[in-house]
């Protein structure tokens, strides 16, 4: 059976996600617009800086601060190839923390499909609501 686009989108999100170099939270992110890939993100550490995997967890305050999270590495890799990402969807696996989702408003993403709703904080929610982005769960 031949899988929908939002099937398949978030099926190239989980792949990226086998990419995460912070095992704490394996997350992958594709950015599509008229049904194109414009980006992908991972969780990983900032461009030529070690991984988790490799020297281990940088943790302040529970979270491990070495990481970039997924929705914003592929917000930069659009920005740093000159790709517009006004009106698209993002295809995330985990949703968005607070962080991320204020970086994707400002992106001008206008629909977020996630898998699963890994502490999924109701203000990034309301915030996600008063700007107008759909949410869909998968």
């Amino acid at each position: 059976m031949r899988p929908s686009w939002d099937d398949y989108f978030m099926k190239i999100a989980e792949d990226a996600a086998t990419r995460s170099t912070c095992d704490r939270a394996l997350v992958g992110a594709v950015l599509v617009r008229d049904k194109n890939i414009i980006a992908t993100g991972y969780n990983g550490s900032p461009r030529g800086l070690e991984h988790c995997d490799d020297i281990g967890h940088l943790m302040v305050d529970g979270h491990c601060v070495r990481t970039v999270h997924a929705e914003g590495n592929s917000i930069i890799q659009a920005a740093v190839h000159g790709v517009s990402t006004q009106d698209a969807t993002c295809y995330v696996t985990h949703f968005p923390c607070l962080i991320c989702s204020k970086h994707l408003i400002n992106a001008g993403i206008k629909r977020i499909v996630y898998r699963e709703a890994y502490r999924k904080d109701e203000i990034a929610v309301q915030m996600l609501g008063e700007a107008g982005v759909e949410l869909v769960q998968m």
